[in-house]
């Protein structure tokens, strides 16, 4: 008998080929982070997908992404920096448009927040923690209600950036400050809640940068177990460069989802198609090439669907669509804005198979 199954079986069947494994798998984050994408396309950066020039949210939606991850910075230090509310907002509406679930990632911060840099908004720097902590919950809930006012609430939150060493430095600094951390980390949940109206809550994040790291992952999450901290989804950055191998991520994913009993998502990766700074010194998993940069993510794909009990629940690349901003090594188009064998990986797990005329 010659027949042909869809490619999005060929994962449920390795996890056990169940109805509710395959519901599992359809319901699979294929994700990216594209917050630079709208201020590329503002700017007349042209995306084309073979011969074809598409606006880029409709390139991703094509080969199977059905997630967005969209930044928010509370007041952007700078125009190259474009990710406010009202950005954010028509972005999120030109994506709700094509179907897209979104992600809206909280940086409580001006600029970059992450592990080596929370810094606390000017405007609150003097305020004591009890008003600081006042102002995390209020300008949550606002800003969560003006997306939902605007017709695109989001699907899930995370409630800071990378917050492995804390948010709003120095007082929420950690591992000194972990008490004044949980308050933030507690308005920011009840912010979201107080936000949705009466919609169905969106679920929340909390995100780390220990993708392959157990002994970081366990130390932080069971802070956060033990301050009765309320969330649904550990989110891991995963970079092989600082974040360990492809086993260490393997284990990790397994450790986290089984240790906490939460889904686990990879909300951010990414690897270069051409040679940059990251490796320099250091022996690279796969070479810095379109097709190495491919192979990555189809493998950091395997891995996250073999998690086991199906509990990684989706995978974000970061920032594939940047236009010619530094960072671009890590996109999915060339300097000319083709685009990339990686573009592809996605293909097998959420398109059909072309029907053959006698089918």
């Amino acid at each position: 008998m010659n027949f042909k199954i869809k490619p999005v079986l060929l994962a449920v069947i390795a996890l056990g080929g169940t109805a509710e494994n395959f519901a599992r798998a359809a319901e699979f984050a294929f994700g990216a982070d594209l917050s630079f994408l709208r201020q590329a396309e503002e700017r007349g950066k042209i995306f084309r997908d073979g011969t074809n020039a598409l606006p880029g949210l409709q390139i991703f939606h094509n080969h199977g992404y059905n997630w967005i991850r969209l930044r928010v910075f509370v007041e952007p230090v700078s125009n190259n920096l474009p990710n406010d509310l009202a950005y954010t907002i028509a972005e999120a509406q030109d994506a709700k448009k094509l179907g897209y679930k979104f992600l809206l990632d909280f940086h409580y911060a001006n600029s970059w927040a992450d592990p080596g840099k929370q810094p606390t908004p000017g405007a609150w720097f003097d305020l004591s923690h009890q008003q600081r902590v006042e102002k995390v919950f209020s300008y949550t809930r606002d800003t969560v209600a003006a997306f939902r006012e605007a017709g695109v609430l989001p699907d899930m939150v995370q409630v800071g950036n990378e917050v492995t060493a804390g948010m709003l430095w120095p007082d929420g600094k950690l591992p000194a400050h972990w008490d004044n951390f949980a308050d933030y980390l507690r308005a920011g949940i009840t912010g979201v809640a107080a936000g949705r109206g009466t919609n169905s809550p969106p679920r929340i994040m909390i995100h780390t940068d220990t993708g392959g790291n157990v002994a970081k992952t366990k130390w932080f999450f069971d802070n956060v177990k033990r301050s009765d901290i309320s969330f649904d989804v550990i989110g891991l950055s995963y970079y092989p460069r600082w974040h360990g191998t492809l086993m260490d991520l393997r284990e990790n994913l397994a450790f986290a989802a089984s240790e906490y009993d939460k889904d686990v998502m990879i909300v951010e990766t990414g690897y270069n198609w051409r040679a940059g700074n990251d490796f320099k010194g250091h022996a690279a998993p796969f070479p810095e090439t379109p097709e190495g940069q491919r192979d990555f993510l189809d493998e950091v794909t395997r891995i996250a669907l073999q998690t086991p009990g199906q509990r990684c629940k989706g995978i974000f690349w970061w920032e594939p669509a940047t236009g010619n901003r530094g960072g671009g090594g890590r996109g999915f188009f060339d300097e000319d804005g083709n685009s990339l064998p990686v573009l592809n990986v996605f293909d097998k797990d959420t398109l059909p198979l072309p029907r053959k005329t006698n089918q």
